[in-house]
C-alpha cells in the first residue's frame, strides 16, 4: 500500500467525493477511489437546481449536464406571493446523474484511480486508515463517520419528488411553496427540469411525517392539482439530507476528513449540498496538501470551513427557523409585507443563493449609490 503520507482514500464517488479526488489528483497527491455502487453517485433522487455562480466555483466542465436555465423564483404561502426575476440567469438546473459522469470523468483524468462496486467498512476502513488518508464522502448515512466517531447530524430532511413530462407555462421559474401544514421543516416546489419535463417535490423535518404522505397532500393542492392532475410521473423517488454539520469533519489523529453529506455540508435553508459540499472537498484536497508538506492541513480544513461558511451557514439556519415556525397566517402576512417593501426586486437584482449574506452586502451597497445620485 502507498505511503499514508502522500496518499489518500475517498469513500464514496458521488459529486463532492469526485470532485476531492479530482483536485487532490491535480495537486499531486496518489488518490484512489471506492464506490459501493456499480456507477458512480446512483441512483441520485435529490433535485439538482443550483446556483450559478455556486456551479461556476466548483471548477466544473458542468455544462453538459445544465438541462434548463432559471432566471427567478415565485414563493407562495397561502393567497400571497413574492416574485424575484432577474435578467441573468440565477441558477441552472442540472442532471445530477450527468454531473457525477463529469466529475469522475475528469477526476481520472487528472490521475484518480476509480474502483467501483468496492464497499470499505468496518475493518476495512480501519486497516486502510493505517496507510492512506481518508476522505469520507459516503452520504448522511456516512461509515465513515461512524466508525470513527466524529459525532452526529442535529437534524435530518426527508424529500419525495416525481417528474412529469410536460412543458411549463414558465420555463424558467422555480416556485415555492411554504405551508407548514404539509411541509414543516422545509417546503414543496414545482420545478421546469427541462423544456418537457417538470418535477414536483416536497421536504419535512424528519421528525414531522411521511415524505411520501407529504407529497400527496401537497399535489392535491389546487394550484398543483391542476398541473399533474390525472398524469403519472415518469421517475419518483425519496432522499434523506442533512441539515446541520457534523460535531467533527476532521481528526487528524486518523488522517480522517468529511466532505458533502457525509460532514452535513447544505444549505440548512433548502437542504442543497452541491456548492457547499462541493467547495469543502476543494478545501480538503488542499489540507491533504497541506498535511503532506508536513503542516497541520487537516486541522486547518476544519477551521478554514467554519471560517469560510459560518456566517452563511448562520443565515440560512435563521431563513429556515422563520418559515419552519410560522402558522399559515403568518406565512401569509409575511410575503405579503415582503412583496409590498419590494424585497422581490432586491432579490432579482442582488440575489444570491447560497450566500445570504452577500444579498444583504449588494443591498446595501445598492441603496448607498441610490442616496449617492440622488444627492
Amino acid at each position: 500500500m502507498p505511503d499514508k503520507r502522500d496518499h489518500a482514500s475517498v469513500i464514496g464517488a458521488g459529486t463532492a467525493g469526485l470532485i476531492a479526488a479530482r483536485r487532490l489528483a491535480e495537486l499531486g497527491v496518489g488518490v484512489s477511489v471506492y464506490e459501493q455502487k456499480r456507477l458512480p453517485g446512483r441512483p441520485v433522487h435529490a433535485s439538482g437546481i443550483v446556483s450559478r455562480t455556486g456551479l461556476q466555483s466548483l471548477g466544473v466542465d458542468y455544462s453538459g449536464a445544465v438541462t434548463n436555465t432559471l432566471h427567478g423564483a415565485r414563493i407562495h404561502a397561502g393567497k400571497n406571493s413574492l416574485s424575484a426575476y432577474s435578467k441573468e440567469a440565477m441558477a441552472h438546473v442540472v442532471d445530477r446523474e450527468r454531473l457525477n459522469d463529469v466529475c469522475h470523468d475528469e477526476a481520472v483524468s487528472a490521475g484518480a484511480e476509480v474502483i467501483l462496486e468496492r464497499r470499505i467498512a468496518g475493518s476495512g476502513l480501519a486497516s486502510l486508515s493505517e496507510s492512506s488518508m481518508i476522505v469520507g464522502a459516503d452520504g448522511a448515512v456516512s461509515s465513515v463517520a461512524r466508525h470513527f466517531s466524529m459525532g452526529s447530524i442535529p437534524d435530518y430532511c426527508v424529500t419525495y419528488k416525481a417528474d412529469y413530462e410536460m412543458s411549463a407555462e414558465n420555463a424558467d421559474v422555480v416556485d415555492i411553496f411554504l405551508n407548514n401544514g404539509i411541509s414543516k421543516g422545509l417546503f414543496g416546489w414545482v420545478c421546469p427540469n427541462s423544456k418537457d419535463v417538470i418535477e414536483v417535490g416536497v421536504g419535512l423535518s424528519h421528525n414531522h411525517g411521511n415524505a411520501k404522505k407529504a407529497f400527496d397532500r401537497l399535489i392535491s393542492l389546487p394550484s398543483i392539482a391542476n398541473i399533474v392532475s390525472g398524469k403519472r410521473p415518469v421517475s419518483e423517488g425519496a432522499s434523506i439530507i442533512p441539515m446541520g454539520l457534523r460535531g467533527k469533519i476532521a481528526d487528524r489523529a486518523h488522517g480522517i476528513l468529511l466532505v458533502g453529506d457525509a460532514a452535513g455540508q447544505v444549505k440548512p435553508s433548502t437542504g442543497g449540498g452541491i456548492v457547499f459540499g462541493g467547495n469543502a472537498a476543494l478545501l480538503a484536497a488542499e489540507g491533504i496538501r497541506k498535511e503532506i508538506d508536513g503542516k497541520d492541513g487537516i486541522g486547518w480544513y476544519e477551521k478554514e470551513y467554519r471560517r469560510r461558511y459560518f456566517l452563511d451557514t448562520w443565515l440560512h439556519v435563521l431563513i429556515r427557523w422563520a418559515y419552519s415556525n410560522m402558522g399559515p397566517g403568518g406565512l401569509e402576512s409575511m410575503l405579503g409585507l415582503m412583496e409590498y417593501v419590494g424585497v422581490g426586486s432586491l432579490l432579482g437584482r442582488y440575489g444570491e443563493m447560497d450566500m445570504p449574506s452577500r444579498i444583504i452586502g449588494n443591498s446595501i451597497r445598492g441603496l448607498a449609490d441610490a442616496v449617492y445620485n440622488a444627492l
